[in-house]
């Protein structure tokens, strides 16, 4: 090789203008003369050919149009990663050569240099390398590491380092560098596309204080994922988003203190690949967005039973898949501690015609939910979408065999299947009763209007007064109204009912923005009005 070529130039990454490759090949091509460089470009569209000219296969490439020639002068293999740091930091050469010239004392027509200045600036150098604690040389074009324990040397107080988007052709490359940190706790490596290892004997680095590795778009295996997990004892965040996973394996001994994992953008084969990470002791937060699942099981438990899979999951990102069955809802209800969901972009939100429709659904068939699509979840949501869940499933409740009476409430296992919650919902509200689930009548302004008996317990003096409103009415309106109609000094209204079909239990109508209809209120039913 020339003088400008790496020994070791097969399989660098390089930047050519603004493009990134991989270098395949190096060598002539006849009938030109000189030397070639056969590279396959990350953006295929920049190639013109699958590593072949004139019939000649001189490299292979994953994309028809991925390859090229280029010639060496053309190609930037890097920088170390401490010339990184300084051009970044503005505390490279030139500019304490520009520092020099400034600090030149000039006499006449004669410049004098002033002994001792090239110390001070280095010392100078030295101490805000020091200092540096967070690094990011993202799209530095870092290589490799320099000289051998020149990084801990230079920075040794080094937590964090950006070092996405670079041309780091190996793990082996980085390792080279985050060795010689010893306190790394976060390493981003995203969108470096390198080689990993291939067995365990060429694992010799052990980052013992690493929390967070970021791995996305870096073509990383699963596999290839635990072959190097033991060199990650302490890590809690690892994000794989955007790689070659489709096939996961059981951690065994490794991964054990993992609470977040990023999988998002890889395309899983199933959902039951899931059940090979069901078992990490650790992990509360699990990103699945994009991986093409449709369906999750927990075959090992019945309904209403929790899982021992996925011990302290709490919160789970599905969006953007192929769910369309309640089932997949269902089996999230038997995790121990699922709190937040994230659930967008999935055929399963058609099946209603309202969205808002689909979010009461969830919330009543996830019992311990606080948070669905980044939006909490308050007790007097849970408390109407359960009430409503329960009436709008009521007949088919009754028709599956279920019955007010405790001794007669056998519905059938299909109806449980569909509805794992639904005997736990009739315990804490009641068991609807058949006038309660009468099929509602045409849509019209007539039959929207709740006859209501309005009530002040506190006030013994005040008369009921009966009142027709609309089952569309907010809260806070019917508070307005209410002023008006008693007459009341300005004070705070606090509102609750008695349904006429579960006597003696009051529900509090908590937040001023809901209708009337969200609490489940209907014609009959008492509002008690206390200030």
């Amino acid at each position: 090789m020339t003088s400008s070529v790496p020994s070791d130039v097969l399989g660098r990454r390089i930047l050519c203008d603004t493009e990134y490759a991989t270098v395949r090949y190096a060598g002539s091509v006849p009938p030109t003369t000189g030397l070639w460089l056969g590279v396959e470009w990350d953006n295929p569209q920049r190639g013109k050919h699958n590593g072949s000219h004139e019939g000649v296969q001189y490299f292979k490439c994953g994309h028809l149009t991925g390859g090229s020639f280029i010639r060496p002068n053309k190609a930037d293999f890097g920088v170390d990663f401490l010339t990184a740091v300084k051009n970044r930091y503005g505390l490279n050469d030139e500019q304490d050569v520009e520092c020099e010239k400034e600090n030149a004392l000039v006499i006449g027509k004669k410049t004098v240099e002033l002994v001792g200045f090239d110390s001070i600036i280095e010392q100078q150098r030295q101490v805000q390398l020091n200092k540096l604690v967070d690094i990011s040389v993202r799209e530095c074009a870092v290589s490799h590491a320099g000289q051998k324990e020149e990084i801990s040397r230079t920075c040794p107080n080094i937590r964090s380092i950006n070092l996405s988007k670079n041309l780091l052709p190996s793990w082996e490359k980085v390792t080279d560098i985050a060795c010689q940190v010893q306190n790394l706790e976060s390493l981003d490596l995203s969108e470096n596309k390198m080689r990993f290892p291939s067995d365990s004997a060429s694992i010799t680095c052990t980052l013992r204080k690493l929390r967070v590795l970021a791995l996305n778009r870096t073509g990383v295996t699963w596999a290839e994922v635990l072959l190097c997990a033991p060199g990650w004892p302490a890590l809690e965040e690892l994000y794989l988003a955007s790689n070659d996973i489709t096939v996961l394996e059981r951690p065994i001994n490794v991964l054990q203190t993992l609470k977040l994992l990023d999988l998002s953008n890889n395309q899983l084969i199933d959902g039951s690949q899931l059940q090979l990470i069901a078992y990490l002791p650790r992990l509360e937060q699990l990103i699945i967005s994009n991986t093409g699942i449709s369906s999750i099981h927990f075959p090992e438990v019945g309904f209403g039973c929790k899982t021992k899979m996925f011990p302290l999951l709490q919160r789970l990102a599905v969006d953007d898949n192929k769910i369309s069955q309640w089932s997949f809802i269902n089996e999230l209800d038997k995790l121990q501690c699922l709190q937040s969901l994230h659930c967008q972009n999935n055929p399963l939100i058609g099946t209603e015609k309202n969205p808002e429709t689909v979010r009461q659904l969830i919330i009543a068939k996830i019992g311990q939910l606080k948070v669905l699509n980044k939006s909490q979840i308050f007790p007097d949501e849970r408390k109407g979408a359960e009430l409503d869940y329960r009436k709008m499933f009521g007949n088919d409740w009754i028709t599956a065999g279920g019955n007010q009476n405790p001794d007669k409430n056998r519905p059938n296992e299909e109806f449980l299947a569909a509805h794992p919650r639904y005997q736990l919902l009739c315990l804490k509200y009641g068991a609807p009763e058949e006038g309660e689930l009468k099929q509602q009548q045409p849509f019209i302004l007539k039959n929207q209007l709740l006859t209501l008996t309005i009530k002040c317990p506190d006030k013994p003096d005040q008369k009921p007064i009966e009142k027709k409103l609309p089952d569309s009415m907010t809260i806070q309106k019917v508070k307005g109204l209410l002023y008006r109609l008693l007459k009341i000094p300005g004070s705070e209204l606090k509102l609750s009912y008695e349904s006429s079909k579960m006597e003696g239990k009051e529900i509090e109508l908590e937040n001023d923005l809901k209708p009337l209809q969200f609490y489940s209120i209907e014609n009959g039913d008492t509002m008690l009005v206390r200030w």
